[in-house]
């Protein structure tokens, strides 16, 4: 069984992904000052860089970063050879070249989006297994739709947009300008969307509502014909559901990023930069305001208005409204504070059932 070190060698020299990003990366610390505009705090200016990774798993020749002091001891313990660090650090691995900078995550991150796996370059062009229905405005020279992609008829795609392999664009939906739709994104009919927005790959615009009547003996359909709208900048993960509306729309506000595997009901408003975690979701009809931040797990009833500014922690139950401008936690969903009470008192429990027990057993 080869070492670890043999391995990653192994790795970095037959996987194509990891050859192409390591590849590029034959720079020193001199260049990555030049870069990030970094001042050498310790180590040597001519130490050469291969790859870049975080503190646990660098190797020789890996860059790395470091910015939250409960980590000191990863970068005492780290193998790279170079570690952006706070301007203020003081420090130092041995043998290791830190490079002071004043927000070392963030400059980390402009090293890999330099270095790093590029994203594939827009290329224009309608590929000839895609099905185009009667109707649809595009501009071949100015529109990407990959294979097997099926565009119905009506449908308007603008300038920019980029349809994946296997994507499915509904009856009169609209595509808006640069938005990108990964491979097997589907988007049923008259849904709506605005510019700049991505897609990952699974994601179903428009999908019916969970709308039954129980009516002599039976569950009912009730007929969803509404649409969904999402305005620009919004970008939603993989597996996510938006549900079209019973009437009018369910509306998603601009410059909010939802995650993978989300739920979210019809006729539900959720406004501007808001951030919604995976797993959650949100039952019809609910209201969200602006700059929410919904943790993972979280699950929302329907009908709820949760206003602007407002945190929900990691599994909040929310079954009544919410003020913004709060935190809350726990179900159902109360300020942080009185939840935090209840659970040091749950916690309590215990000893105070002791000494319960021992009073009754002395006044025997």
């Amino acid at each position: 069984m080869p070492g670890k070190r043999h391995r990653r060698l192994f790795f970095v020299r037959f996987c194509p992904l990891a050859c192409h990003s390591r590849a590029l990366m034959h720079v020193t610390v001199k260049d990555i000052l030049e870069i990030v505009g970094g001042k050498l705090l310790s180590g040597s200016e001519s130490t050469a860089i291969e790859g870049f990774a975080n503190l646990r798993e660098s190797v020789k020749g890996d860059l790395s970063f470091f910015h939250d002091p409960r980590y000191d001891t990863l970068l005492t313990a780290t193998k790279a050879c170079a570690v952006l660090v706070p301007e203020t650090w003081t420090k130092f691995p041995e043998n290791v070249a830190c490079i002071g900078v004043a927000d070392p995550s963030r400059m980390f991150e402009t090293i890999v989006e330099k270095f790093g796996v590029q994203p594939e370059p827009f290329k224009p062009g309608v590929n000839a297994s895609a099905v185009i229905g009667e109707g649809v405005k595009f501009e071949a020279a100015k529109v990407r739709i990959g294979p097997h992609a099926v565009i119905e008829d009506g449908a308007v795609i603008e300038d920019g947009a980029e349809i994946g392999a296997g994507c499915f664009i509904g009856r009169n939906a609209r595509i808006g300008a640069d938005s990108k739709l990964f491979a097997n994104v589907s988007v049923h009919t008259g849904c709506i969307l605005g510019q700049r927005v991505v897609l990952h790959s699974s994601v179903v615009i428009g999908g019916d509502g969970f709308g039954y009547e129980f009516d002599k003996g039976r569950h009912r359909k009730v007929r969803q014909a509404g649409i969904v709208q999402i305005d620009n900048d919004v970008e939603i993960g993989a597996g996510t559901m938006v549900d079209r509306a019973r009437f009018g729309r369910t509306w998603i506000g601009e410059g909010t990023k939802i995650d993978n595997l989300v739920q979210i009901g019809h006729n539900v408003v959720i406004g501007k930069h808001c951030i919604i975690v995976a797993a959650t979701a949100i039952a019809g009809s609910a209201h969200i305001g602006d700059y929410v931040v919904i943790a993972a797990q979280c699950g929302v009833a329907g009908h709820v208005k949760i206003g602007s500014q407002a945190t929900l922690a990691a599994r909040c139950g929310v079954t009544k409204d919410l003020p913004g401008g709060a935190t809350y936690m726990g179900y159902p969903a109360i300020p942080v504070g009185e939840e935090k009470r209840r659970l040091a008192g749950i916690n309590r429990l215990p000893n105070l059932s002791a000494r319960v027990k021992k009073l009754e057993d002395d006044a025997e």
